[in-house]
């Protein structure tokens, strides 16, 4: 489904991925403790292909930076020459590579995985950062921020992988960093729902109560449908094409409510598909590393809805590059 058969008044539905195996996770839990998570990306990023190309979906992969290269050897090549200063410093990355020099394949790199994505028709590598670098996070600077990217840049360049896309990790983001998208020709990143629950804030600062919320929320609507005018996205560069929702992983322990989650979700993208606005969904591959096979038969009856929408209103599936390119478009309409 491409730009040049969208109009204005088409809804879009775009899906965007935190692909970032254990380098998202390490400041969470042990390697052990999130084995059987990371020992599952591999068969369900398959699993998510094979369900995109029936389905003809469009999708941003996010990717960390460290995933491009095929070991830590390589890895250390990229490096920049400023890295982030967190007061907290179990936060980094670079001091975990320091106390483990011996980097198991599958939990760090993802070389080979990249390349079977990008051999998928509609599916974009977009950025995650090079070293899932958090914005918020006290200590660090915009400088090293700058130096993250560039660093990102490159190794994706050795896949012959320019970045237009960008999502933060954590979705920790302020205007003041956005200047550096644009100085690396990144066009456009995932922003933060517009409900006070997703108002983007550092891990000190995220308190159980608003975590505890924003789960109810998942099921029963507290924030909104979360849907965006596409008019209003294009005015902005680069632009913000917010998350409206994640799709959480199947919880065996809340089963009883999984018809609540989805029709909550569902709803949302009815509504999109009905005022011609955006729907947004996310999620981690590493979140369907378990209960896979539960969680992509979910993520296939949301997308066979979809295709209800495409039917009926002519809603269209869109990457973040995608969308980007139409919102210049529609910026340049109405300029």
């Amino acid at each position: 489904m491409g730009i040049s058969n969208t109009k204005d008044n088409h809804g879009i539905f775009t899906i965007s991925l935190d692909f970032e195996l254990y380098w998202g996770m390490l400041d969470v839990v042990s390697i052990n403790e999130y084995k059987n998570n990371l020992d599952g990306v591999e068969n369900a990023i398959k699993g998510m292909l094979q369900i995109f190309k029936k389905y003809d979906i469009n999708t941003t992969w996010a990717t960390v930076g460290f995933l491009f290269a095929p070991n830590i050897k390589e890895l250390r090549k990229f490096f920049p020459d400023k890295q982030p200063s967190y007061l907290n410093t179990e936060l980094s990355p670079y001091k975990y590579i320091a106390k483990n020099n011996e980097l198991e394949e599958i939990f760090h790199f993802a070389s080979g995985i990249i390349d079977l994505i990008k051999s998928y028709k509609g599916q974009e590598i977009g950025s995650h950062t090079f070293s899932h670098y958090y914005c918020l996070e006290s200590g660090q600077q915009k400088d090293e921020f700058r130096a993250d990217i560039r660093s990102a840049v490159a190794i994706a360049n050795t896949k012959n992988t320019k970045l237009s896309s960008l999502v933060f990790p954590r979705n920790q983001w302020s205007d003041d960093y956005l200047s550096v998208l644009s100085e690396f020709g990144i066009n456009c990143f995932r922003g933060n729902e517009h409900s006070w629950l997703y108002k983007p804030v550092s891990l000190e600062n995220s308190s159980l109560l608003r975590r505890a919320i924003r789960l109810v929320d998942a099921y029963f609507n507290i924030s909104g449908n979360n849907c965006y005018d596409l008019n209003e996205l294009s005015t902005t560069k680069p632009h913000n094409i917010p998350s409206s929702r994640l799709l959480r992983p199947v919880n065996r322990k809340l089963i009883a409510l999984e018809g609540l989650r989805k029709n909550r979700i569902k709803h949302a993208i009815k509504h999109a598909a009905e005022q011609g606005k955006l729907f947004h969904l996310w999620w981690h591959p590493h979140n369907f590393g378990v209960n896979t096979k539960e969680n992509l038969d979910f993520l296939e009856e949301i997308l066979i809805y979809f295709k209800e929408m495409n039917k009926l209103y002519g809603m269209q599936s869109m990457n973040m590059g995608d969308v980007s390119k139409l919102l210049d478009t529609l910026n340049t309409q109405t300029s």
